[in-house]
């Protein structure tokens, strides 16, 4: 079934499914037909039919949503009373803690907020993998949102540069130095990226600017991403396509309430961090004002980019490739493979919830991934180096080697006819229905 005023589509448009707009009040009409922003809100936010059978692992696009607009909202507030200079830079953080009226709390807000939304958008990602969200039609959809999570991590690392702490200057200064390792532009790169020859006012001015544009270009990404998400429609934990009607519900009242309830337990854990744990997951260091003449013993960065911290730190010198050069590829090419994941996943169902064998690499990976994390935290020895290497290994044959062999060779189990037989107790599809159920473009 495809729209009658659109591209033929091998899947149902949601829209056709939607109940159509309708007012009987002037003004509203009066304004529908000259700018129909109404109806879009209304078709979008409200009548916009989803899938029956989503769980909560659904309401964490809502969520994130929120938390965007709260980064804003208590970022141009803070943005009031910083000064973007070496010499005051930390002097106006503490102005802001004491002496701003709610300056604690906004400060708070703002820092745990950071951590936050990375927890969502992990669980959000997660979730992706677990369901087979990247699989077609949705790989733009995907494409869109690892560009997002490419810019979170780019504005969270130049935020943390902005308090002018110990672990700020040298987080900077490890991180940026990283570049020099690219053949040709490396040290160009660096010297653009610092605005000298050291880590100066002028490479916090930088970072401030763009810390303060990238939410906003996050903003628009977050756009296209809705726009994306709405063309093919949710993805479901069956991971079947939507038959028709009976497989749907509005998403007012039905997911505009359960996400509204998901996200006031998400707040509530939050406040608990903001208000008796602020701290927790932030470094003490950086409540030391930075000295470019003494080094922490010890540089680290936020914990959202740790297992990337020790893929980077794995990697030994290759061949011709030295360590520091290979340690940067494999970082930013853990991140950039997620991207790639419509392509090297080739099998026929989305879900995992009918791959038994594939689930436990799942399992494996999300565990790799945790390691990972803790790896990046500690001071390296030998030991946790070699360990290090075993989850990159690991990390990078789940992509590469395991996702493309278990989508060939692994037997499904039979997928249901329709969301609606499972969600009421239906029976499932015979053996040879899976392939037939399941469209892949």
């Amino acid at each position: 079934m495809s729209s009658n005023n659109g591209p033929k589509r091998d899947f149902i448009d949601p829209h056709d499914l939607a109940e159509p707009f309708e007012s009987n009040n002037g003004i509203v009409n009066w304004m529908e037909s000259r700018l129909p922003i109404i109806s879009l809100v209304y078709n979008a936010g409200f009548s916009f039919p989803s899938p029956r059978n989503l769980n909560y692992f659904w309401t964490f696009g809502m969520i994130l949503s929120f938390m965007l607009v709260f980064q804003l909202a208590t970022g141009i507030v803070l943005v009031m009373h910083y000064t973007p200079h070496v010499d005051m830079a930390f002097a106006s953080v503490e102005h802001i803690m004491r002496d701003v009226n709610y300056g604690w709390l906004l400060r708070y807000a703002h820092a745990n907020g950071a951590s936050f939304f990375f927890i969502a958008v992990y669980i959000h990602m997660i979730r992706g993998l677990y369901y087979g969200s990247y699989k077609a039609p949705r790989e733009v959809l995907w494409i869109i949102g690892v560009a997002i999570y490419l810019a979170m991590m780019a504005t969270g690392f130049m935020g943390y540069v902005l308090p002018w702490g110990q672990m700020s200057l040298w987080g900077v200064t490890v991180i940026t130095n990283l570049f020099s390792a690219l053949p040709l532009i490396g040290e160009p790169l660096v010297t653009l990226l610092w605005g000298g020859f050291s880590v100066d006012n002028p490479t916090l001015n930088r970072f401030f600017s763009l810390h303060y544009l990238l939410p906003f270009v996050i903003a628009g990404l977050v756009a296209l991403h809705i726009w994306a998400l709405h063309v093919p429609g949710n993805n479901n934990p069956l991971g079947i396509d939507v038959k028709g009607k009976q497989d749907t519900l509005s998403f007012w009242p039905y997911y505009q309430i359960k996400d509204m309830f998901a996200l006031v337990l998400f707040l509530i854990v939050f406040m608990g961090f903001v208000f008796y744990a602020p701290n927790m997951l932030g470094h003490p260091d950086n409540y030391i004002e930075a000295n470019p003449m003494q080094t922490p013993p010890h540089i680290v960065p936020e914990w959202y980019y740790l297992p990337f911290y020790a893929i980077l730190r794995s990697v030994p010198d290759i061949l011709f490739i030295p360590a520091k050069l290979g340690g940067v590829i494999a970082m930013f090419g853990a991140i950039a493979i997620w991207a790639l994941m419509p392509w090297l996943d080739t099998s026929r169902v989305r879900s995992s919830r009918f791959r038994p064998v594939w689930r436990w690499f799942v399992f494996i990976f999300l565990a790799d991934m945790l390691v990972l994390g803790w790896l990046g935290a500690q001071v390296p020895n030998d030991v946790l180096v070699l360990i290090g290497q075993l989850c990159t290994i690991y990390y990078f044959a789940f992509f590469l080697i395991i996702m493309p062999v278990m989508g060939l060779i692994e037997k499904p189990k039979p997928l249901p006819t329709s969301i609606a037989d499972e969600v009421l107790g239906g029976a499932a599809a015979p053996d040879g229905a899976a392939a037939a159920q399941e469209k892949r473009g």
